[in-house]
This record gives C-alpha cells, sequence and structure tokens, in this order.
C-alpha cells in the first residue's frame, strides 16, 4: 500500500505509540484523523500535524462514540485505508494478595478497553473499509493491533493485562481470515518495554533498569520504532494474520 494521500486514522492516537504512530503517517503523505478519549491533546496533536489532519474525542469501549469518530473521519477523508489501534490501559494485582482476592472490576475494565475496546474498532473500522475501492490485487485496507509481550511472557501481577493482550493476539488470525474476502489485512504488533507514558512516572534509575534487561538493544523501546514497523505492515501487502514480537529479544521474567 502507498500511503502517500491514503486515509489513517489512529485510536489513542493522542500520546505514546499512538501519537508516533500518527507523526509516522502523516510523515509518509498519510491524511491522519486522531480517535482519543483525551479530545483535548488530540486536537493540539491534529493541530501540529497540520493539513487536513483531524482529532475527534472517543471511548474505545463505546459503540456510539467510536461509530460517530469512524463515520466523521470516512466522510473528511474519503476513504480509510489505515487504522492503528493503540488505546490500552494497565493495572498490577495479584490473584491473591494479602488483602484477599483480586477485585473483580479493575481486571473487567482492563479487559474492556485493552480487548473489547480494540474489537470495537476492528470490527467498526473493518465496516468502513468494505466500503473502498479495491486496489489491483483487491486490497481495501489495513488494520494493526497493539498487544504486548505480557500476551506471552505475563509477570506478577500482570493477570488482567496479559489476559486482555493475550485476547488480542488471539483475535489477529481469525479477523484476517474474516475480512480476507473484503481484502482486508489484519496484523499486531507486540510491543516489549517502550518508553511511553506509562513508564514516565517511573524513576530514571528503575526506567534504565528495566532497558538493561532487554538482551539487544539494551534500552528501552522508542514509540517512534513500533511507528516505522505499523507503518511498514501498512506498506507490505504480504503481511497478514500475524503477531510480530518488537521487544529487542526480551523474554519477561516472573518479577
Amino acid at each position: 500500500m502507498d500511503l502517500n494521500g491514503a486515509g489513517a486514522l489512529v485510536a489513542g492516537g493522542a500520546s505514546g505509540l499512538g501519537a508516533a504512530t500518527a507523526r509516522a503517517l502523516a510523515a509518509r503523505g498519510a491524511r491522519v484523523a486522531l480517535l482519543d478519549r483525551d479530545g483535548e491533546a488530540a486536537e493540539a496533536l491534529a493541530r501540529e500535524l497540520g493539513g487536513d489532519a483531524s482529532a475527534h474525542a472517543a471511548d474505545v469501549t463505546s459503540e456510539s462514540e467510536v461509530e460517530a469518530a469512524i463515520d466523521a473521519s470516512w466522510r473528511a477523508l474519503g476513504e480509510l485505508r489505515v487504522v492503528v489501534s493503540c488505546a490500552g490501559i494497565g493495572w498490577a494485582e495479584k490473584v491473591v494478595g494479602r488483602g484477599g482476592p483480586a477485585a473483580l472490576k479493575p481486571f473487567e475494565t482492563v479487559v474492556a478497553v485493552n480487548l473489547i475496546g480494540t474489537f470495537n474498532v476492528l470490527r467498526l473500522a473493518a465496516a468502513a473499509m468494505a466500503e473502498n475501492e479495491p486496489d489491483a490485487e483487491g486490497g481495501r485496507g489495513v488494520i494493526v493491533m497493539t498487544a504486548s509481550i505480557a500476551a506471552y511472557d505475563g509477570q506478577v501481577g500482570q493477570t488482567a493485562y496479559a489476559a486482555s493482550k493475550g485476547g488480542v493476539v488471539s483475535l489477529t488470525l481469525p479477523a484476517a481470515r474474516d475480512l480476507a474476502r473484503s481484502g482486508i489485512r489484519v496484523c499486531t504488533i507486540a510491543p516489549g518495554t517502550f518508553d511511553t507514558p506509562l513508564l514516565a512516572a517511573l524513576p530514571e534509575d528503575a526506567r534504565a533498569a528495566l532497558g538493561r534487561q532487554v538482551p539487544f538493544p539494551a534500552r528501552l523501546g522508542e514509540p517512534d520504532e513500533f511507528a516505522a514497523l505499523a507503518c511498514h505492515i501498512a506498506e507490505n501487502g504480504m503481511l497478514n494474520g500475524e503477531t510480530i514480537r518488537l521487544d529487542g529479544a526480551l523474554r519477561m521474567a516472573p518479577r
């Protein structure tokens, strides 16, 4: 796929991996729409990107809000060829701790945002993409989702996060098969420890220690590296139904 002039939507696009992806897409000539719960931050980034970049406030768990945002993006851009879904949250709690069993509500919330929210964006974006005119190979678009290496190497206290991201990994292949007849590709990126707002609150020595755990390069991943892979997936027509670990060969220890 040629990204120059392509209509692209980034969910969770106002910060972190999503913001880096929006910038990378725009740098390649894509016309970018941002979907984020933080509407003000999304609008600020849209102004930075310039051109016909737009911002749409929406919670990925809301059917009506995501539907409205995708519809507005589709109308503004004329079509959606690329959708990158980056919205997500984390939560740390053991199954049974000193105070008893883990609370159920945080687990439900993490799964609702990370897995159900991802599927909500996937299904509505795919429906919009299905209306596109096919390219020479019959392609109508590509959807890139975000998992985590926690899907494979979940650590102590990561039951909710790992389960939600494992669900995204398991969603990838059947979704790609479902959408193959519509010419829509689906892939997922499973990043390792990346320098995102989620880690920004940690002390610098703690962040450095996390980086040293990575075999090579021994540092935290950069959001631009995630963005570069998301763009490559869009550009490489043979990538479909695959989850790609982006982790510097890191395999997480139990703690």
